[in-house]
């Protein structure tokens, strides 16, 4: 597609200024050596969910790079709310269920979908589209709604959260992925990778009332780090987070952002949503402190970053 075209085709979507991702990190060249090497950040603009996320895996080197013969694997999406897909509270089902079945394809024994929903669970399941896309693949809906299915462990790491109750599929699975929607939070001011921990673990109220940003970054450094970090950039929430109110507060901008790094990733979608709603890094405190915990980086120049535009 010719980069008129896209720029067309996003302003008719809703879209108010012009999307790029140019400017980020230094870009890996056409018939240099890089092309060789899997980058460190893929991202992709102008398809549709699954065509995104075919794209981002093949310039990572494949699927088989993350999912192993026999592995079961857990898949976190946020399922957080009890909204249809076209209001962005939740990751889109599309692009779930395409990874699903990618799983399966690279050999997986067993695919489990799962988060500690906001809402009543077996709604935000439904409604969420993202239960019958998950099940259409062959995967499996776990439920997260009570304590029983969390176990303590230890976070030495931390410096506000010390200990956290983390879902069993997480301890129990062979490599998990980690698959936000990029979109506008209230407290945490932006919703991304790291902002996704807290549908893995039990008490989130501990979060709330005790630093929120650096409790984020804590529960980071739980040991069993995702094999990837998928963003889901489809459709952007940029106002009146997590929840939405209206249409009004989406922007459809067709983006799927993924690497092993997670602070590196949220960082790029930071610098994405700030092509439609301002927001200061300095306001998004868990990335400091992802970086202070080294669990990735923020200077995402020193970065070798695949683009690709459809």
């Amino acid at each position: 597609m010719k980069r008129r075209d896209f720029l067309k085709n996003a302003a008719l979507a809703g879209v108010a200024s012009m999307l790029s991702f140019d400017s980020w990190g230094k870009a890996v060249a056409s018939g240099s050596v890089a092309v060789e090497q899997a980058p460190d950040l893929v991202a992709v603009m102008g398809g549709e969910p699954d065509e995104m996320l075919k794209k981002a895996l093949e310039a990572l080197g494949g699927i088989g790079n993350f999912v192993k013969k026999g592995q079961t694997i857990a898949i976190k999406p946020n399922i957080g709310w009890d909204k249809s897909p076209e209001l962005a509270a939740n990751t889109n089902p599309v692009l779930i269920g395409a990874l699903v079945k990618m799983c399966y394809n690279a050999g997986a024994k067993e695919v489990q979908v799962f988060d500690h929903t906001c809402n009543t669970w077996n709604s935000c399941y439904t409604n969420s589209g993202i239960e019958k896309a998950v099940k259409a693949a062959g995967g499996k809906m776990l439920p997260a709604h009570e304590e029983t299915y969390y176990k303590d462990v230890n976070l030495p790491q931390g410096i506000r959260l010390k200990s956290a109750k983390i879902h069993e599929a997480i301890i129990g699975c062979d490599a998990w992925i980690n698959v936000p929607v990029l979109k506008n939070h209230g407290g945490a001011k932006l919703t991304c990778a790291m902002k996704n921990y807290m549908g893995i673990v039990w008490d989130r109220r501990y979060f709330h009332s005790n630093d929120l940003a650096q409790c984020i970054a804590d529960s980071c450094t739980y040991s069993k780090k995702p094999a990837l970090n998928i963003v889901d950039a489809y459709r952007v929430m940029k106002t009146n987070g997590p929840q939405g109110k209206s249409l009004n507060d989406i922007a459809t901008l067709k983006t799927l952002i993924a690497s092993t790094d997670i602070v590196a990733v949220d960082t790029a979608a930071l610098k994405f949503f700030n092509q439609v709603v301002t927001l200061p890094m300095s306001e998004v405190g868990y990335l400091s402190g992802g970086q202070k915990h080294k669990l990735g980086t923020t200077d995402i120049d020193k970065l070798n970053i695949k683009r690709i535009k459809m």
